[in-house]
């Protein structure tokens, strides 16, 4: 783990003189040049969503995440970017996200059809070693989320 993760999660303990807790950290995409973007998107508060599968939560045993969840986002590299604070979930079928929630993914030219394609290729790799195989209906995991620290 990055020393970086441990400095964040201390700075932000201490300033709002909170209780300290383990956080989970992790950085968006499966490649370096899409995390990396992604990262400096939150950083910009351009992107304030992300979208894994529900298939891929279930393949992984991986919980879903809840209103008032705190992750450290990290580069590629592993180093804390910030803190973001899950604001909303909610379960929709792949074929049924809309315009207003690409846009909120913040990511390319935040279309819809843009969505679409990034999203199609991803839960394809996202997929590949489960048993689980991407369809049009498919529930995905729309998780909101705002920057609720940055150690810069």
């Amino acid at each position: 783990m990055h020393p970086s993760i441990a400095s964040i999660s201390q700075n932000y303990f201490d300033k709002f003189n909170l209780p300290k807790t383990e956080l989970s950290s992790w950085h968006f995409c499966d490649n370096e040049i899409d995390a990396n973007e992604c990262a400096e998107l939150v950083l910009n508060n351009i992107k304030m969503a992300t979208s894994p599968s529900l298939w891929w939560h279930q393949a992984n045993n991986e919980p879903l995440p809840k209103v008032g969840d705190l992750n450290i986002v990290t580069n590629w590299e592993g180093e804390a970017q910030c803190i973001i604070e899950t604001t909303n979930v909610s379960i929709i079928p792949f074929n049924e996200i809309t315009e207003e929630y690409a846009e909120l993914e913040g990511e390319g030219d935040k279309s819809l059809a843009y969505w679409k394609r990034v999203h199609w290729d991803y839960y394809h790799r996202e997929l590949n070693d489960t048993s689980f195989t991407p369809v049009e209906n498919m529930p995905i995991v729309c998780e909101r989320f705002k920057v609720v620290f940055r150690n810069k």
